[in-house]
């Protein structure tokens, strides 16, 4: 993991305002949220492993689940994923989610960050700044 300082870090945003924004730019919610914090992901790459700034956020009023929730942003960090190969044998079937997961888990959830991917990190984080402030 790689932090990136940034002048969106304390900043509040109601989160239809904070996804009318993001989005945009390639941002996205996903599943990476609960009802008191949350991250909107920017995928970099999917060549060698997965490379995402991700951008947290607090609940500050409200749940985050609610689009008038006012959440209070965090400082953004790059996050470097390598994947196991192929399919997992066991399912990985979750019994609090009753889903049926085949991929394997990451092989390496904090792999290092070849620098080209911190260099389109730092941009996007200016982007960021320019879209949110």
């Amino acid at each position: 993991m790689i932090e990136i300082p940034s002048k969106v870090e304390g900043v509040n945003y109601t989160m239809n305002k904070l996804e009318e924004r993001l989005e945009p730019i390639g941002f996205t919610i996903g599943g990476n949220w609960d009802y008191d914090h949350g991250y909107f992901d920017y995928k970099i790459d999917d060549g060698t492993g997965d490379q995402y700034l991700r951008l947290p956020f607090q609940a500050v009023t409200g749940e985050v689940d609610q689009e008038t929730a006012k959440v209070e942003l965090g400082r953004p960090f790059i996050l470097s994923h390598i994947q196991e190969q192929g399919v997992d044998e066991e399912g990985n079937v979750g019994a609090l989610t009753g889903s049926f997961n085949q991929f394997k888990e990451p092989a390496d959830k904090n792999a290092p960050t070849p620098d080209k991917f911190v260099d389109i990190g730092k941009t996007m984080v200016i982007k960021l700044e320019e879209v949110l402030l």
